[in-house]
């Protein structure tokens, strides 16, 4: 395998269709395929629906308000949520606070509004990435997959690294080895975590250790450069 950050920081405004990626502190991960899905709007949840089903995934859910939302999560334990923010009897944001908490699945906001601040309340609630109305298939696709990894990655350093103190030191090493894996190397995020948690596996080292080495080596690359 060849030997990233994406830094979790949005550049930009966002825009319809644009996806952003939220630096958050999650924990279980999954690489499956089953999706709750929470919007208030019924044509837009079947439309939703229609997408994610022609894309392999199944919808063991569907709900119209937060509090069904977390509901239904609660009973499925499903791989993703994905929830609109604008919801009656409870709002997207502050159900996906609530399913974080409980560490059932990744989040994936969907919204009709783009401020900043909407974005900013997300990554606070837990959510792992954030899509604006309208959108189509090929925004929504990679928004879940991003959402899946961000979380799979988070929970692995969470496994690791029992300290909070020490996991955010951690982390900071490894989006750093990751930054410069996919500058130097070409490798998406999610390859360049694979990477780092490969070799740390193979050599038992600790993904710090492991990120500790790339940034020395690749830095070092850059100088002489």
């Amino acid at each position: 395998m060849r030997p990233g950050p994406a830094d979790g920081c949005l550049r930009g405004e966002p825009t319809s269709g644009s996806l952003h990626v939220l630096d958050t502190l999650v924990f279980v991960t999954t690489t499956q395929n089953r999706v709750v899905i929470a919007e208030d709007e019924a044509l837009i949840r079947l439309d939703l629906k229609e997408m994610l089903e022609e894309d392999g995934y199944t919808v063991v859910g569907e709900a119209g308000d937060g509090e069904a939302a977390i509901r239904l999560a609660g009973e499925h334990k499903p791989d993703l949520v994905i929830l609109d923010i604008k919801m009656p009897v409870l709002d997207g944001l502050s159900a996906a606070e609530r399913i974080a908490a409980d560490r059932i699945a990744p989040v994936v906001i969907l919204t009709a509004f783009s401020q900043r601040e909407l974005v900013e309340r997300a990554r606070d609630a837990g959510a792992m990435a954030y899509l604006v109305k309208p959108f189509s298939k090929p925004d929504l696709v990679p928004a879940i997959e991003m959402a899946v990894s961000r979380y799979a990655e988070l929970a692995a350093l969470e496994s690791e690294v029992s300290d909070l103190q020490e996991r955010l030191d951690t982390r900071k090493v490894v989006e750093r080895a990751k930054g410069l894996l996919q500058s130097k190397h070409g490798l998406s995020e999610p390859e360049a975590f694979r990477w780092i948690q490969k070799n740390s596996m193979d050599r038992r080292l600790t993904m710090r250790k492991v990120a500790e080495t790339v940034v020395e080596t690749l830095s070092g690359d850059e100088e002489e450069g």
